[in-house]
């Protein structure tokens, strides 16, 4: 990862050829046991050592969505939105892989405006649709900047993450610094990682900016993709449904444009640093990115919003087999591993107000397929 770009583009040409059909490892039969792992036997593990981790707020449409519910329409974007690549320092230590069990947290909530805070199990866990990039190449110095044409060598690949957030937690500490123990319960993010060059074929026009950036923001050249982002739900006796359909494409902030913004200052990044989209939301109600804007307008979709005993729901985020192509090198479609999570509501809590609560799994799968 942190060799750069040109031992990337000659790990991957290889890599190709090797799982290409009539392959020198596939005419060798002893070699593909030695050198091909079935996935059912595989423990898979977090894609790099992550020292640290970002998290941006670059779809317009989700941020418009929130100022407009704690602001009004009037006052939607804060003054800076369209200025800067907002962002925020994230927890690393509990970015963790797919499959990795979350546990519902523990926390203060203000019941309602005016009442005092209360202690205990968050009531409004919400996923966050979103990717991420991890930082490739040597990165820079403390005191160097990253010019934004140049910043494409620092991006190694892109995965998929779901940035857990308690709502009702968030709501009550962000006042004045932001979210704190609201988002740091644990961030998903799957184990395989997309290479750049795998994108190429589903670069699209960078979303359209205004009022014009600052030239230290300013590139000419496309970095935005074509993703396919969905999201189902399937309770644990019920039928699979879709909630949400969104598209990478959708970002009003670049990659390119955030690892500029965050070097601007001299800070320095390292590879497998973690440099997460936010969440992705559409401008249509469907292709909203997280429950707190499925549930804004109307009653979501589905049956439940917040968790209570006994619940039981299962959230997938997965391709639809008859729309898309498999995941071969040579066709016109590529397909990225899924994301799953378990959440455990089941606290030790000694309190009497609070009384345990039944286990209950909760799944979220993420993948994102692309098409022509």
């Amino acid at each position: 990862m942190s060799l750069g770009y040109s031992a990337w583009s000659v790990v991957r040409s290889r890599t190709k050829e090797l799982l290409l059909k009539n392959s020198q490892l596939e005419q060798n039969p002893s070699l593909i046991k030695r050198v091909l792992i079935p996935q059912a036997e595989c423990e898979m593990h977090l894609p790099a050592d992550i020292g640290d981790y970002t998290d941006f707020y670059s779809s317009i449409h989700h941020a418009t969505n929130v100022g407009i519910m704690f602001r009004g329409k009037e006052n939607a974007l804060m003054p800076n939105w369209r200025h800067i690549p907002v962002g925020y320092h994230g927890r690393a230590s509990s970015v963790v892989v797919s499959g990795t069990p979350i546990r519902r947290p523990l926390g203060q909530t203000l019941p309602m405006d005016g009442q005092p805070p209360v202690f205990g199990p968050c009531k409004l866990l919400d996923f966050e649709l979103e990717m991420a990039f991890l930082i490739g190449g040597p990165g820079n110095k403390l005191g160097e900047r990253i010019p934004v044409d140049e910043a494409w060598k620092n991006v190694f690949g892109f995965t998929l993450m779901n940035d857990w957030s308690a709502r009702d937690i968030q709501k009550w500490e962000y006042v004045p610094l932001g979210p704190f123990t609201s988002k740091n319960l644990g961030t998903t993010i799957s184990p395989w990682i997309i290479p750049v060059a795998a994108l190429e074929p589903f670069v699209v026009d960078n979303y359209p900016q205004e009022p014009e950036v600052f030239p230290y923001l300013k590139h000419e050249k496309p970095f935005n993709f074509d993703i396919n982002l969905e999201v189902f739900l399937k309770p644990e006796n019920g039928e699979e449904s879709r909630i949400s359909k969104s598209n990478y494409k959708y970002l009003y902030w670049t990659a390119l444009q955030q690892i500029a913004h965050h070097t601007i200052t001299g800070c320095n990044i390292r590879p497998g640093d973690l440099m997460a989209s936010g969440t992705i939301s559409g401008e249509s109600e469907d292709s909203y990115g997280s429950l707190l804007e499925l549930s804004w307008r109307a009653p979501p979709p589905f049956g439940c919003v917040s968790f209570k005993e006994d619940d039981r729901i299962q959230l997938d985020e997965d391709d639809d087999t008859d729309e898309y192509d498999p995941p071969q090198f040579d066709s016109s479609g590529l397909t990225a591993k899924e994301l799953q999570n378990s959440v455990v509501h089941k606290f030790d809590v000694t309190h009497q107000q609070h009384p345990h609560f039944a286990f209950v799994l909760s799944i979220i799968r993420f993948v994102f397929p692309l098409e022509h």
